[in-house]
């Protein structure tokens, strides 16, 4: 298959030899191939500045990622034959990994698919589709799905805010099958029931998977607080493994009556206990009246979307994490998380440091986390490693 020419200026071509899979459209040589030749989507050969070919990407003209790599062979074909060989082998890996069929099973450029994202909820997949080359090859890869895995719905959720920078359309699509309005899914030892049609991103947040298990093996008998709680998968998980009692917090009604629901499912209902609030909020009435928990989760969404939120987010992070202190009891626990790309583990680590020293309480981190390893990381690519989880203990002034 012979594919157009995309050149890049003399250098730009270090990051993607070192395993990068992007190119910048600051990196394109204009001259040679001005990006207005192609259109959004379109597969293309990309060459150094010397004319040596690198690989195939797709491209789009309008984006500031305006290439994404998609194999490191110039003579290869994307066709139904690509999609089943790198299918199957994010297939191979997370069946090496989990015994049963709940987990993301691509993630994106750590599985060869850029722009591509699927979760899998046994016979149901939630597919993310972030890219205007991904969305073109969209009939390949729902065909790849049907036959590797023989599925009974594949939802399109085309809800991410990444697709309007690629000038996608945000209605979902149901592209085979129908889809009940509630799942249920295993996790840890407890049972969940989820909406993926209209849940937040994919439906379900797998990355989390190996915290929650460490935190529910420290959670015998304490009074846990689980904020930003969304379906419950912190707050549940501790409560069968025996937590004394959980308060999960969200704004979000249909995901606090699905936590609620799952509850029930797993025989918890009895200690727990669901509130629809603002976080924020929540915190300062809780300090106002002296609540105090013996284990907090603070795992908000990311709040620090794009590099220029980052002041606000930074403060926003602070805040919560300052709150959180101030109800903690004396020799509790603190669980907090970023899932944000632009806060860095330093960040967090330095907010909690912070935090600690502002209130006098003596904060150390006895375990440290990050995504579960169905979201694999790619060493050269730093955007793939986004998720940051520190266990505290905290006392009083040492």
């Amino acid at each position: 298959m012979h594919y157009p020419e995309l050149y890049l200026k003399k250098h730009e071509d270090k990051r993607l030899r070192q395993g990068h899979l992007w190119v910048f459209s600051n990196e394109v040589d204009g001259k040679r191939s001005p990006l207005e030749q192609f259109a959004a989507g379109d597969l293309v050969i990309v060459n150094d500045s010397a004319g040596k070919a690198l690989g195939v990407a797709y491209v789009n003209p309008h984006a500031l990622i305006c290439a994404r790599l998609l194999t490191r062979k110039p003579n290869s074909s994307i066709g139904e034959k690509f999609f089943k060989i790198r299918l199957s082998q994010a297939l191979a890996l997370r069946e090496r990994l989990f015994d049963k069929p709940y987990y993301r099973l691509v993630f994106g450029e750590s599985d060869g698919l850029p722009g591509l994202v699927i979760d899998r909820y046994d016979t149901v997949l939630s597919v993310q589709i972030t890219t205007a080359g991904m969305e073109v090859q969209k009939p390949l890869l729902v065909k790849a799905l049907l036959e590797l895995l023989q599925p009974s719905a594949i939802l399109l959720k085309n809800d991410n805010s990444q697709r309007q920078l690629e000038n996608l359309p945000l209605e979902p699509e149901l592209a085979y099958g129908e889809l009940p309005e509630r799942l249920l899914i295993e996790e840890n030892g407890a049972r969940f029931l989820i909406n993926v049609a209209e849940g937040q991103k994919t439906g379900w947040f797998y990355d989390h998977r190996c915290s929650r298990a460490q935190f529910a093996n420290w959670s015998s008998g304490l009074k846990v607080l689980d904020l930003f709680s969304y379906a419950g998968a912190w707050g549940i998980t501790a409560a069968v493994a025996g937590a004394a009692e959980v308060t999960c917090v969200d704004s979000s009604e249909s995901a606090l009556a699905l936590a609620a629901e799952s509850a029930a499912l797993n025989g918890v209902q009895d200690k727990m206990q669901f509130v629809r609030s603002d976080v924020f909020d929540y915190l300062k009435q809780a300090r106002e009246q002296n609540l105090h928990f013996d284990a907090i989760v603070l795992d908000p969404p990311a709040l620090i979307k794009r590099k220029k939120d980052y002041k606000a987010g930074y403060e926003a992070y602070r805040r919560l994490n300052h709150q959180a202190l101030q109800i903690l009891a004396n020799e509790g626990v603190l669980v907090s998380a970023s899932c944000s790309h632009h806060l860095s583990r330093e960040d967090l680590h330095e907010i909690l440091r912070a935090s600690g020293r502002h209130i006098d309480r003596h904060v150390v981190f006895f375990a440290t986390g990050g995504q579960g390893p169905d979201h694999p990381v790619l060493p050269a690519m730093p955007e793939t490693e986004y998720l940051k989880t520190f266990f505290c203990a905290v006392s009083g002034r040492m």
